[in-house]
């Protein structure tokens, strides 16, 4: 090779490291624009897949549950089916879009998230154990990245991960924080059948990296503002969240013509426990219907603690019978505790009182109305000798 030779392939070479410091420098940009989860995990998996990013046709992220000692599925992008593949290249082409342009599609649409390929990675979860979890499981468990090509994918037939989604060639890569390897990505180009070089997988883990931090501090972000909003007693939201979430159910309501309904429930006689026991027993009482509260709400129920002995259920999606078939199971529970029966003081039972309302059943166009609504309810069942649930319509 001659000198000339040498200085253009050195030249070559410098161009490609820039190119590549370049990407990472976008994504690296790109990921601090969020601290919401979704979004940094959207952002991670773009820069992953993006033409102006690094490219790969489809990309997958799974995070550690260390509490179920579980690997899950927690998104995925690319396209599902090679036609697929083939409209979306061609409108990004024709759009001529950026790794911005990318990221707030995303932020204003939930086509990502409701993607057939999506759908799949996050149904997928494995033992974090080598036997059961497979190649991310040894990957995330002895923290290096792992290249399977078209010559070597014959070792992993009865792979976990192989046995759910179809992949010819592929990478896996872990991700990592100063102390622990918190997940892995595995990326692959079904689609336009292009090997993973051994560069591609160098840039690749020196972007894992960056990626497994900032989903460390998207972690610790939410940890803390779920902290925020949640009652330290009784476990259930607190009145603040409570606020922003009827406003925002109420909006959402009004906008998509769906039932939202409003449990407003105090709990009767509390003031006597207090003043009789006090209050080290009576927290132990709000503790103990707090529970109760959760056990009959649904995955799509919002339990929070009004303040004092009152509580606040919203429904979305719940018409008033339905709504009031749950305030009766909670009374009627809380009428039947044993325990909350020894802590009652004498011949003052305690017991819980409901109010309902629900919209669009009856007449409001605001929040503030239906929880005045739910209220008067409340205190009509109060009025009416305690133990009992009332609609707005009965007040």
């Amino acid at each position: 090779m001659t000198e000339q030779e040498k200085i253009f392939q050195l030249k070559d070479e410098l161009d490609k490291v820039r190119a590549e410091l370049n990407v990472l420098y976008e994504i690296s940009n790109a990921m601090r624009t969020s601290l919401k989860l979704d979004d940094v995990l959207y952002i991670i998996l773009t820069g992953v897949t993006a033409h102006v990013g690094l490219g790969f046709n489809r990309a997958m992220l799974f995070l550690v549950n260390e509490h179920k000692a579980m690997i899950e599925g927690s998104m995925g992008i690319g396209p599902h089916t090679a036609e697929e593949a083939n409209q979306i290249w061609k409108q990004i082409d024709k759009e001529k879009s950026n790794l911005d342009n990318l990221i707030s599609n995303y932020k204003a649409s939930s086509t990502a998230k409701d993607s057939k390929f999506n759908s799949l990675v996050t149904s997928m979860n494995f033992p974090l154990n080598e036997a059961e979890g497979g190649i991310i499981a040894q990957s995330i468990l002895k923290d290096a990245s792992i290249n399977v090509s078209s010559e070597t994918i014959s070792r992993y037939e009865n792979d976990p991960l192989l046995s759910k989604i179809h992949m010819e060639e592929f990478a896996v890569v872990p991700l990592k924080t100063k102390e622990k390897t918190i997940g892995a990505i595995v990326v692959d180009n079904l689609f336009n059948k292009e090997p993973v070089t051994h560069d591609d997988l160098r840039i690749l883990v020196m972007f894992a990296n960056q990626a497994g931090l900032a989903i460390e501090n998207s972690r610790l972000y939410e940890e803390t503002v779920l902290r925020s909003q949640i009652n330290f007693l009784t476990k259930l939201w607190n009145h603040g969240y409570f606020q922003n979430k009827l406003e925002e159910e109420f909006k959402n309501a009004q906008e998509n013509e769906y039932y939202l309904s409003l449990i407003m429930m105090d709990l009767d006689n509390f003031k006597e426990l207090n003043d009789s026991l006090g209050h080290q027993v009576g927290d132990t009482v709000l503790n103990k219907t707090s529970k109760i509260i959760k056990e009959y709400c649904r995955k799509s129920d919002y339990p929070c603690r009004y303040g004092g002995e009152e509580f606040a259920i919203i429904l979305p999606y719940t018409n008033k019978k339905e709504a009031y078939m749950i305030a009766e199971r909670i009374r009627k529970t809380v009428e039947e505790s044993t325990y909350l029966h020894k802590q009652a003081p004498i011949n003052k039972k305690i017991s819980i009182s409901a109010g309902i309302s629900c919209f669009p059943e009856d007449k409001t166009s605001d929040k503030a109305t239906l929880l005045d609504m739910a209220d008067k309810a409340l205190y009509q069942a109060k009025h009416n000798g305690k133990n009992k649930t009332c609609f707005f319509s009965d007040c």
